[in-house]
């Protein structure tokens, strides 16, 4: 079997908590629990098979809202007064990775201020003394830092897999969308356990009608209704 990393995306005790994110404008996660659980076992899976393991953990950059997207600071500026004022040490326990899926010996935690994991950190060159050829992702959110790293881990030509059901959103409709939007890229989409086992093929984003998405999706009213 190919050379193959687990990359958890971002599994940290600020989803576990509402208040910042209601602040925001930001609902609950769909299904977090559910995907931590899944997220446990495909860990301690992953280890019995001697697949490394690579956190991502987000954080501030030390320039703090200089370094954000200009829109993505104008939000935080209107919304700044709904923020509730957390102290310290709060804020150190929401950054740190849940309980249900800390790291162990041997696996890296690396920190990223940027949606794309790869941007502005170490993991290029570790995945590289690794020997890497497949990267499985997990985590959160399906939508967003997940995407934005499979899209960037295609363009470093690696193979990528991700575990659908260890991974989610603010909702289904994002959740599924993000999906079929990796699937068109030929990104592998799959329960973990099909993607791990011994001999896995990876071939059902090119082998599968419709790159493996519910032919639903064609038939959605919605899009059906959408102007050409």
């Amino acid at each position: 079997m190919p050379s193959t990393v687990l990359l958890m995306i971002d599994l940290q005790n600020s989803y576990l908590v509402q208040d910042v994110r209601d602040a925001l404008g930001w609902p609950p996660i769909w299904r977090l629990h559910e995907v931590v659980t899944e997220c446990a076992t495909l860990l301690a899976a992953a280890r019995s098979a001697d697949i490394p393991v690579i956190y991502s953990r987000q954080t501030l950059s030390p320039a703090g809202q200089l370094a954000f997207n200009p829109r993505a600071a104008r939000h935080r500026r209107y919304r700044a007064l709904r923020v509730p004022h957390l102290p310290p040490e709060e804020k150190v326990w929401r950054s740190q990775l849940m309980d249900a899926v800390a790291p162990e010996s041997g696996d890296v935690v690396l920190d990223k201020t940027r949606h794309n994991f790869f941007a502005y950190t170490e993991l290029g060159p570790i995945l590289r003394s690794l020997g890497a050829q497949r990267l499985i992702v997990a985590g959160l959110q399906t939508n967003v830092c997940v995407e934005a790293t499979v899209r960037a881990g295609l363009e470093h030509n690696f193979e990528v897999a991700v575990a659908e059901n260890a991974v989610a959103t603010d909702g289904p409709a994002l959740h599924y969308a993000a999906l079929n939007s990796m699937r068109v890229l030929y990104v592998e989409v799959a329960p973990w356990r099909d993607l791990i086992e011994p001999g896995a093929t990876w071939d059902t984003a090119y082998t599968t009608p419709n790159y493996g998405r519910d032919t639903a999706y064609w038939d959605d009213t919605t899009v059906a209704a959408m102007p050409r």
